[in-house]
């Protein structure tokens, strides 16, 4: 028998009509398309983990993808490769998911148009509440000979490389190469101090396979001050992180547990007695549709058992059990906030033509401790210049309060460069600086490491105001004698400064005669760090040796790569369990 032949050619005033022919069992295969898009759905939503919220574009795709998956399915299900006389049966089919995904886009343009800053630019100024009159030289604590022993000397990269140092404490838990650190560094105010904590992750899924039982070991603590680092064991392992799979996957877990909310990256925090949590801010969009991010709450979720408890803004900010919270609002996002505000404070076409009043951040941030809370500062200026400031903003993590002081003078990045002048013929790189009222000066505080090592070598301190006055600065490898030397430049220069400096004075003993140069070969089997007078020092044990030998890294550099089974030679005077050494070869 000879096939039907149907032409689908005809045409009435010059217009094509199709003629719809279903398939073969075409109730079945619809079903069979829902069933299918069903699955892909759910499948999706657990890949993609969007917020069921009209705010979130995630949802809106997500939403397009499930709808568009109909389509194809119907189109498999007829077979419209191979029997193109049912495309015209699909097209119909397709046009309830077409109106849908139209419908999605209209709502994303028009909800993209209503939150733009073009028309809502009075909105976004006010995103932000900034106190301006605030008094740097009353407000902010000034430093001292303690005080100043204790502030942050590493940048998150020196940070890093040391909680790296800190998994070798793992191997006496019986985990070796087992896991790595995640690269989040949270600095907060742990028992008065600034230190950044770190989480594990697993090093590939072979190894979370194999360890997942008991979960990540705990987390590493870096000293900021004592350029030290611990590693801290939890007794229940931490089971929920963004490192983890399936359902202990924080993000999954979040979701599952608050499928409506919108989140912020989650952070790693420890309370007062160690104890690991993630700190989930919740996002909500304020402007508009989309525009005008802003946190509302948070989420804590306890690190090893996943339990979750939701707080209100509000209650973060009041509630004195959460005091040990100390970021809620992420820097980027402050920074965000702040640049609406010096933006748009005269409108939005002011901002573009003739930028009357409008400001920006600098290129970069800090942070300081201020009244127990961590205080992200920035330096502000004119969008029209680029090597000085109009002033600082400090604005608290844990409650977004912003302070605005008027101070003029040089940039970060102009202190970075004028204290990599002083050291010119060292090489050595400035960290981002510190901000510190010495004497009621504001002072950038800066680290100087040697940048092919990443290990602090000495500190400076540049004068805001006089920045590129060389006399107004000082550097050294002494924390105490380079804030003497500073505190002096500034009494020289008419400055009054009532500071106490705690200055090692110089040796008055004579000259003692050369030792005897020794030499001892054998293979380290331990290595330690520690952080004395600003420099950090490595001891070596061999297993020839009973004596652990003792060299600063600036005096051979080599030491910072040595490892636990590494042969060498360490050449070295006196004796004693602890021996200085003069230099260690590899070999």
């Amino acid at each position: 028998m000879d096939p039907i032949k149907v032409d689908f050619s005809k045409k009435d005033g010059g217009r094509k009509n199709d003629i719809v022919i279903p398939p073969e069992r075409a109730a079945l295969k619809i079903v069979l398309s829902v069933i299918c898009t069903l699955v892909l759905a759910a499948v999706a939503y657990y890949l993609m983990l969007p917020a069921v919220n009209l705010k979130s574009y995630d949802f809106y795709i997500y939403l397009g993808i499930v709808a568009a998956s109909y389509v194809v399915f119907n189109g498999l299900f007829a077979n419209v490769l191979g029997k193109p006389e049912y495309m015209p049966y699909v097209k119909k089919r397709a046009v309830v998911p077409g109106i849908i995904i139209g419908a999605l886009v209209a709502v994303v343009a028009v909800g993209f148009v209503v939150s733009s800053e073009f028309f809502r630019a009075e909105s976004y100024s006010k995103i932000i509440s900034v106190r301006t009159d605030g008094n740097f030289s009353e407000e902010i604590p000034e430093e001292d000979a303690e005080s100043f022993s204790i502030i942050p000397k590493l940048d998150e990269d020196a940070a890093a490389q040391l909680a790296s140092r800190a998994l070798g404490n793992l191997q006496k838990e019986g985990y070796v190469s087992q896991f790595a650190v995640y690269p989040q560094y949270t600095q907060i105010n742990y028992k008065d101090k600034p230190v950044r904590v770190a989480p594990l992750k697993y090093d590939n899924i072979i190894k979370w396979l194999t360890n997942m039982k008991n979960g990540l070991p705990g987390y590493v603590i870096i000293d900021m001050a004592s350029e030290s680092t611990e590693f801290k064991k939890t007794e229940n392992g931490i089971k929920y992180s963004p490192s983890e799979h399936f359902n202990r996957l924080l993000k999954r877990h979040l979701r599952f547990e608050y499928p409506t909310y919108l989140f912020a990256d989650a952070t790693f925090e420890i309370d007062d007695e160690g104890t690991p949590y993630w700190i989930c801010a919740r996002l909500d969009k304020t402007i508009g549709l989309f525009g005008g991010t802003d946190v509302i709450g948070a989420v804590i979720v306890k690190a090893d058992t996943g339990e979750s408890e939701y707080y209100t803004i509000d209650q973060i900010r009041n509630d004195k059990e959460l005091q040990w919270v100390d970021r809620i609002y992420d820097s980027d996002l402050l920074v965000e906030q702040y640049n609406y505000y010096g933006k748009y404070q005269n409108g939005f076409w002011n901002s573009v033509l003739g930028q009357k009043n409008v400001i920006t951040t600098t290129m970069g941030y800090n942070y300081i401790v201020k009244d127990d809370d961590v205080w992200m500062y920035t330096g502000i200026t004119s969008v029209t210049s680029d090597q000085s400031i109009t002033g600082f903003a400090l604005i608290n993590q844990r409650t977004k309060e912003t302070v605005y002081y008027s101070v003029t003078g040089g940039t970060e990045y102009s202190a970075q460069q004028a204290a990599e002048g002083r050291v010119k013929d060292l090489g050595y790189k400035a960290t981002f600086p510190l901000l510190l009222n010495i004497g009621g000066e504001p002072t950038y505080f800066l680290s100087l490491k040697d940048p092919d090592y990443n290990i602090v070598q000495q500190y400076a301190l540049i004068n805001v105001a006089q920045y590129n006055n060389n006399k107004m600065g000082a550097t050294g490898t002494d924390l105490n004698k380079c804030l003497a030397s500073y505190v002096s430049a500034l009494k020289s220069s008419g400055i009054s400064v009532d500071i106490e400096t705690d200055i090692i004075p110089d040796s008055t003993e004579p000259d003692k005669p050369a030792e005897e140069k020794l030499t001892a070969s054998g293979t380290i089997t331990d290595i330690r760090t520690a952080v004395m007078g600003g420099e950090s020092y490595y001891f070596i044990k061999l297993d020839s040796n009973e004596a652990y030998f003792s060299i600063a890294a600036s005096t051979d550099k080599s030491v910072v790569i040595l490892n636990k089974g590494d042969s060498v030679t360490v050449t070295y005077s006196g004796e004693g369990k602890i021996i200085n050494a003069d230099s260690v070869k590899l070999g």
